[in-house]
């Protein structure tokens, strides 16, 4: 009797509470070089959800081949929390097309958050070596080149802008020749030296160099003007018809993260994107908060994938 008593009182004795998450600091993994859109946005969040949720947010840039070092990082680390992955267009969507035998699958191997912040893509030339005034007149000057002679940069093979210069190649009949480099801001600083004239990169990355007027703002990428630069037309309406690349980063941690854990998140990632400082800041490298359901994210991802494997299959683009 005394037994059966002893084992009632267990089993009805309430569960040892469970730590709050976080209960611990949270790595915030960013594949790409410190300086760019996805960098300065990891860090403002970073910065207003440690100050939020009470535990530091380090940001930690793992950077190479193409967003894989970073994203393999937090594919590898557990998913308790305790690290989380600021993946992007070209990292956790161009990669799926670019290489054959990822060690991951970008729709299963990971557990979508939010979107962050949304952007176009800018076609940008250095007048210098292009002194075009108008995208009629930059067509024309790149078609009368010598096939091969021009070359386009990129933030790293599988990088939005690389895939963004293969379609506007493959749109527009040109042969351009593509130069990758390790990081956004090495791209931008390539092309105002005019050694790669031409690139079509995330605007939130290329907008210094544009105010500096060390390059020139041709085109966005968006089908429709965006609303930070109305007076600059898209490619859309410039002579090729559909062209759409966006630009976008989103918070993701490994598979099998906790929905306790998106839902403690997702309030405080809305509440920070409501902030009028940050809304500024976004707003002033180009960007557009876009925080969403992790559905939006996941649908985001499968998009792009889809987009991204035919035009490699098109264009036979490959990385490995």
């Amino acid at each position: 009797m005394q037994r059966r008593s002893f084992v009632a009182a267990m089993l009805a004795a309430p569960a040892v509470a469970q730590p709050q998450w976080p209960d611990r600091p949270v790595r915030l993994v960013v594949p790409d070089a410190p300086g760019g859109g996805n960098d300065i946005t990891g860090r403002i969040f970073a910065h207003h959800l440690q100050m939020a949720l009470g535990q530091g947010f380090p940001v930690e840039n793992r950077v190479g081949a193409g967003g894989r070092i970073g994203v393999e990082h937090v594919f590898r680390s557990p998913a308790d929390g305790g690290t989380l992955l600021l993946g992007n267009a070209g990292s956790n969507g161009i990669n799926a097309a670019l290489y054959q035998n990822l060690p991951y699958n970008l729709e299963a191997d990971f557990t979508p958050i939010s979107l962050l912040v949304t952007g176009p893509n800018a076609l940008c030339i250095n007048p210098r070596a292009l002194p075009a005034a108008n995208m009629a007149e930059l067509l024309a000057m790149l078609r009368a080149r010598p096939p091969g002679s021009v070359n386009y940069a990129s933030a790293g093979p599988g990088s939005s802008a690389h895939f963004s210069g293969e379609l506007f190649k493959a749109m527009a009949g040109l042969d351009l020749t593509h130069i990758p480099f390790r990081g956004a801001v090495q791209m931008g600083q390539a092309v105002a030296s005019g050694d790669t004239p031409v690139v079509i990169g995330n605007l939130v990355n290329l907008q210094g160099f544009i105010a500096r007027g060390e390059i020139r703002l041709m085109a966005v990428t968006s089908l429709v003007r965006w609303p930070a630069t109305p007076d600059v037309p898209t490619l859309h309406e410039s002579g090729l018809p559909g062209f759409e690349t966006l630009a976008w980063n989103g918070l993701f941690g490994p598979a099998g993260l906790s929905p306790a854990i998106t839902a403690r998140l997702l309030p405080e990632l809305r509440r920070i994107a409501a902030l009028a400082e940050v809304q500024e800041r976004i707003a002033a490298i180009g960007g557009q908060l876009v925080v969403s359901e992790p559905a939006a994210l996941a649908a985001r991802v499968r998009d792009d994938i889809t987009k991204w494997r035919r035009l490699a299959a098109q264009a036979n683009i490959r990385a490995d």
